[in-house]
Parts: structure tokens; C-alpha cells; sequence
């Protein structure tokens, strides 16, 4: 089965250029996640991670996490 994707992709003109894109905008993608993993901060973090343990406080007053 390979060897008809193959053959069908040999006869795109420029069909080399599609694996390099894919491999920027995943690493791109990854690099920017991993800036703002480093740029937020950890009070938003644990405010994030402990959400769903939080299901008896229903308090709807704004938390300030964001710094």
C-alpha cells in the first residue's frame, strides 16, 4: 500500500518542501508553548491544576492569578 501513496506523492512537483513545514510549525508551536510555560506564573499554575479538586468551593470571585 506504501508504494501507491509513494508513487502518487513522487508525482507532486515540489512534495519536499510539505515535510519541512510540518516539522516548523510543530516545533514552533512547541517553542512557544514551552516560552509561556516559562513566562506564567506558578500561583496560575497551581490555580489551574488544583480546578477540578475544587468542586465543592463554588465562589465566583475573580482570582488573581495572572501575575
Amino acid at each position: 500500500m506504501l508504494k501507491f501513496i509513494k508513487h502518487h506523492l513522487d508525482t507532486i512537483a515540489g512534495v519536499g518542501i510539505y515535510p519541512v513545514i510540518s516539522f516548523l510549525l510543530f516545533f514552533g508551536f512547541f517553542l512557544v508553548m514551552l516560552v509561556w510555560l516559562r513566562k506564567v506564573g506558578r500561583p496560575h499554575i497551581e490555580h489551574m491544576a488544583a480546578l477540578p479538586l475544587n468542586t465543592d468551593q463554588l465562589s465566583h470571585a475573580p482570582i488573581d492569578h495572572a501575575h
